[in-house]
């Protein structure tokens, strides 16, 4: 089984709102809106399949601060107050290597539930 790359080195890029996660031999900027509404916590996740909360109205979130867990994992403290997610190593890359799928993903969910990124507009749906 191949072992997970581990992050040589981490930047919270406070004014763009980005974590740019430099592996060995690749490098990768998340957003940090990304990383809430993917968050690995059970708020987010729910405790199993089918239980999964659609997160909305994250655009403008930020990353107070990151804590390292271990020697595997971060934790992330996001300006809504969120903290309880644990991401991996394993979780962070696969963030990484998926996110302009999982990006897609978010935002069909995001349209097929009439739900919006910025928290200062509300849709209004009208008839079928």
């Amino acid at each position: 089984m191949a072992k997970t790359p581990v992050p040589i080195d981490i930047k919270l890029h406070k004014q763009s709102k980005t974590l740019e996660l430099v592996y060995a031999t690749e490098q990768f900027t998340l957003t940090c809106e990304y990383l809430r509404v993917y968050s690995p916590s059970a708020e987010v996740r729910g405790h199993g399949a089918g239980q999964e909360v659609l997160q909305t109205g994250k655009i403008n979130v930020a990353i107070d601060a990151i804590s390292a867990v271990g020697n595997y994992a971060l934790q992330l403290l996001f300006s809504d107050g969120h903290d309880s997610g644990i991401y991996s190593w394993d979780y962070l890359y696969q963030l990484c290597s998926h996110k302009e799928a999982w990006w897609q993903d978010y935002m069909d969910r995001l349209n097929n539930a009439g739900a919006v990124r910025d928290p200062d507009i509300q849709v209004v749906k009208i008839g079928n």
